[in-house]
């Protein structure tokens, strides 16, 4: 069993803050997380592994740094990383994205199965799987809960619903999400994760280059989206006071309430 795990390295959304000039996301200083569902497909994929056998590789674009994120991911058991980094990769929207990963993909050429988080808390957009999928013209299954059955040729997947779940079957290759309920991920191991940080670990850097694309494929000319401007939604709140003796003011709580339809 040959299985590839999609990752993005992001920005703990609790120290997430807005430049107010440009109206972009200050990144500089602000700690970089594994994004939460992505870590349950890393936790998917050394599970299987471990089952069943086999190879497991996790591929992350992004700047430098993401190397943490698949180190991180090693040390949780995977088997090698490769990192996609390169200026001219800046700026993706999920279609230059897509198109990059399933490049890159396409050169590790064999595979049984792509796992990805169902979407990413930095971008919330939950497409770049299916596009992934239909970049490779594969079968997709999105928001898988629980995986039942596997083997080299098939899976058998629950595929969450809002009023319940669907038992779905799939010839693979094949490229599932993963929802946060599929599983509760282990913590890297530290000897894991030592070798994961070291010079000679098992991770490789491709650049525009060595997948074989041209510039205008990619990053931010690449894009068919354009962000105009980004922004925090400001929240103005007034205050009144209730003035008169306590029943009156309690009468008059009550009114507002009435006229909001509150009560």
């Amino acid at each position: 069993m040959r299985i590839i795990v999609l990752i993005k390295q992001v920005p703990d959304t609790t120290e997430i803050k807005i430049d107010p000039k440009t109206g972009t996301l200050i990144r500089e200083g602000v700690e970089s997380i594994i994004n939460p569902d992505d870590r349950r497909a890393i936790e998917l994929a050394v599970a299987l592994k471990e089952q069943y056998g086999g190879k497991s590789t996790v591929i992350s674009m992004g700047p430098s740094q993401a190397i943490d994120a698949i180190s991180e991911a090693l040390g949780m058991g995977i088997d090698e990383g490769i990192l996609l980094t390169d200026k001219n990769l800046a700026g993706a929207d999920t279609w230059a994205t897509s198109f990059t990963l399933g490049r890159a993909i396409g050169k590790v050429k064999r595979y049984n199965l792509i796992i990805c988080g169902r979407q990413a808390i930095d971008g919330d957009t939950a497409q770049i799987g299916p596009q992934i999928a239909e970049f490779l013209n594969l079968p997709q299954l999105t928001y898988v809960r629980k995986v039942e059955e596997i083997n080299e040729e098939r899976i058998v997947v629950q595929r969450a619903l809002e009023d319940g779940y669907e038992r779905v079957e799939s010839p693979l290759p094949a490229l599932i999400t993963v929802m946060g309920e599929v599983n509760t991920p282990r913590y890297p191991r530290m000897d894991l994760l030592i070798n994961g940080c070291e010079e000679k670990a098992p991770i490789k850097i491709w650049d525009a280059a060595d997948l074989g694309v041209k510039v205008q494929e990619i990053g931010l000319s690449g894009s068919l989206t354009r962000v105009i401007k980004t922004f925090s939604p400001k929240t103005k709140r007034e205050g009144e006071i209730l003035k008169g003796s306590r029943e009156e003011a309690v009468n008059q709580l009550l009114d507002r309430m009435h006229d909001k339809h509150l009560i």
